[in-house]
């Protein structure tokens, strides 16, 4: 006989909503400039007020600099019964001033990452271990102020549970 499935939909407090964003490493900026959308995955770090990236010239600071209104979204899935989603909007600020970009890089190198991790996330020849005063990383660190955060959430509890 199989167990009860119990479906849940819901809202995600502040609370579980800044626990996904500081768990997770992959999210999507969705940038916006004259007819142009543009929504591209980013590696990131979350400190409790900013996400920051690092990332070379190109389309998305184009826009970036051009718009800094932007939207923000990462999700943490169990599977496809089991998810939490949060989208979040804030303002774009390219970060120059060598103290705070090496703050930048600072927060981006202390997040946890997954131990099999791809180039974006390994910001140095030298990753995992580093000196950031000693670090030439080229590129550009930049960081989203959050002004405004949603989540969502399913949990199905009993989809695979089996009695006897």
């Amino acid at each position: 006989m199989f167990g009860k499935l119990v479906v849940m939909f819901g809202n995600l407090n502040s609370v579980e909503i800044k626990e996904v964003l500081v768990h997770q490493v992959l999210g999507r900026i969705g940038c916006h400039s004259g007819d142009l959308t543009y929504i591209v995955p980013i590696s990131y770090a979350y400190d409790g007020e900013y996400i920051y990236g690092h990332t070379y010239e190109g389309l998305k600071l184009d826009i970036m600099r051009q718009n800094r209104q932007v939207c923000f979204e990462v999700e943490q899935m169990e599977n496809m019964a089991n998810w939490k989603t949060v989208i979040a909007w804030g303002e774009f600020e390219e970060i120059k001033d060598e103290t705070e970009r090496n703050k930048g890089f600072q927060k981006l190198l202390d997040r946890k990452t997954p131990f099999i991790t791809s180039k974006t996330l390994q910001l140095s020849a030298a990753w995992p271990f580093y000196n950031i005063e000693h670090l030439d990383i080229e590129g550009i660190v930049f960081r989203i102020r959050l002004t405004k955060m949603t989540g969502r959430f399913e949990r199905n509890e009993g989809a695979s549970s089996y009695e006897k």
